[in-house]
């Protein structure tokens, strides 16, 4: 390692004095003019974990559904999973260090993770269309370059899609083919045989609104719409043609906005969706014969899918160990129908994705999704394989049944919560069961909920437990909590520190919305005195 040549051309990529930057789940995000620093060192942390590892890893200039003017980066993992928490800290400190410690700090991560630096090392990079993002990642890639890494530039991908290269580049082709077609005609071919098995009334062919956020998912989406065009039609909006990216549009805003977004006509009982800006997030939404506004989420998306997938293991015949991930965020109605409707196992685990996708993997077929719509579905190998074999020994209703869920592994993105590979899951599942947007809604109601931020001095003040659903810290919050809870039905409520800002997070649900924003207010009050609030005090928002 040519650690004279990597500071030399470090110096290309100065650091802004005092710059301090944490890489959390969604790797590094800020505005893109303080970024070139940042991608030029995790171009280096992807040459090191990629010898480490003896694997190609990726590298995503992306900063999801931030604002136009931010951006960022995430590493890829060998498995198409998030960076290793080790390699989340080493990625801290070298894009917090400043320019005379860059040396030092790589000989640091090299001796601790015994690197073989003749090891060769191998890196794929993709980006988002942000103006920034290809600048942004030609300084990856000088990282990669200096330190004598090998690359593959894919140019402009989803999130999900790089996701999925890294996971096929490693698993020998097993997995999939590497090239944005192989990603097309896999999960187009999966798509077109399941909507070849329902049995069309008329010729009635099946439509859905997308809202692409002015992201990527557009560009990709518009590549890919011929491979299934006979099952589907797609039709886009906010496709980036006008608009910007994020701005009054995509999956964040419709579900934090509780609207439609801006740019898209919907008629009554039209089915939507929105993804996000780099299409790993979707949400479903539609408007009833009185033009209300109806958001299907996370919750429900997920309900959909573990329900079909019981179904379909009840007509094989096979017993599956399958469970649902969801986070404290998730409705108590969707855990009460899953677990009590359904017979589906419901496990809850801290917020985040990795967290969710972590313990969906100990299941032999794990769901997961976060209510804002960023999920999917794992399948162990051994149940892939036996599913595949019983859809092609069997020729009964059992068969059908295993052929219909070996297309349904097939087309779901096992690498990483993935839009477009949810929506045509949503879409076939639709289409077999021959439900309406309606119909998919009313399976049970969510209950009303709001959720609050309180300001406080030191966010360190409260620490939870049992997946963030138990205040242990400050002394005598929880007990407060449970006192006021106990004064409504159907009630719950939990807070949490916020991991990037001195706020606390206060989230209420109960049977009508004004008990659950009075128990939102009563507990922000009791943050406010018991956790060091600071400002001014929590206001009723009823």
């Amino acid at each position: 390692m040519d650690l004279e040549a990597v500071c030399k051309r470090s110096a290309l990529h100065a650091k802004p004095q005092g710059l301090i930057l944490q890489y959390g789940t969604a790797g590094f995000r800020t505005n893109a003019q303080h970024l070139d620093h940042i991608m030029f060192r995790m171009g280096l942390l992807a040459v090191l974990r990629s010898k480490q590892t003896r694997s190609t890893i990726g590298v995503m200039v992306t900063a999801s559904h931030n604002p136009e003017e931010d951006n960022g980066v995430k590493l890829v993992d060998p498995l198409g999973e998030m960076l290793a928490p080790s390699w989340e800290e080493h990625a801290t400190c070298l894009a917090s260090a400043e320019e005379q410690d860059v040396r030092q700090v790589l000989a640091a991560i090299v001796e601790k993770e015994a690197e073989d630096l003749t090891q060769t090392a191998f890196v794929v990079i993709a980006r988002d269309t942000r103006p920034s993002s290809e600048k942004l990642s030609q300084s990856v890639i000088d990282g990669v370059t200096v330190l004598g890494g090998q690359f593959h530039d894919y140019g402009l991908l989803t999130t999900p899609q790089l996701h999925y290269m890294v996971y096929c580049r490693n698993s020998g082709g097993r997995y999939g083919q590497a090239t944005v077609e192989g990603y097309c005609q896999k999960l187009s071919k999966a798509f077109v045989d399941l909507t070849n098995q329902v049995s069309c009334s008329g010729d009635v062919k099946r439509s859905v609104k997308v809202d692409c956020a002015n992201g990527i998912g557009a560009l990709k989406l518009r590549e890919m719409e011929h491979y299934f065009s006979r099952g589907l039609s797609v039709l886009l909006f906010n496709d980036g043609t006008q608009g910007r990216l994020n701005h009054l549009c995509g999956a964040d805003f419709v579900k934090s906005q509780q609207k439609p977004p801006q740019g898209i006509e919907m008629k009554s009982g039209e089915r939507c969706c929105s993804f996000d800006g780099d299409a790993d997030r979707i949400v479903y939404y539609y408007c009833d014969a009185d033009g209300h506004f109806h958001l299907i989420d996370g919750d429900k998306i997920a309900t959909l899918i573990s329900s079909f997938l019981k179904e379909l293991l009840l007509e094989i015949g096979e017993s599956v160990n399958l469970g649902v991930v969801q986070t404290a965020y998730a409705n108590g109605s969707s855990t009460r129908y899953l677990e009590e409707v359904m017979k589906v196992p419901v496990y809850c685990t801290k917020t985040g994705v990795k967290h969710l996708h972590h313990k969906a993997q100990e299941f032999d077929i794990g769901v997961y999704f976060e209510a804002n719509g960023h999920g999917t579905a794992l399948f162990s190998e051994a149940v892939e394989v036996k599913i595949k074999r019983l859809a092609q020994e069997l020729d009964d209703g059992k068969g059908k049944a295993a052929r219909t869920l070996a297309s349904i592994i097939d087309l779901f993105n096992q690498a990483a919560g993935d839009a477009i590979s949810d929506m045509l899951v949503i879409e076939a599942i639709l289409a077999l069961k021959g439900l309406t947007v309606q119909q998919w809604d009313a399976i049970y109601v969510d209950l009303p909920n709001r959720q609050l931020k309180v300001k406080v001095a030191d966010r360190r003040v409260i620490s939870t437990t049992d997946a963030e659903r138990q205040a242990v810290t400050p002394p005598g919050l929880q007990e407060a909590i449970n006192d006021l809870v106990k004064k409504y039905t159907l009630a719950r409520a939990f807070v949490r520190p916020s991991g990037t800002e001195d706020i606390v997070r206060v989230y209420a649900e109960a049977n009508s919305q004004e008990s659950a924003d009075r128990l939102a207010y009563e507990v922000s009050l009791l943050v406010f005195q018991l956790a060091g609030g600071i400002g001014e005090r929590p206001q009723p928002t009823f």
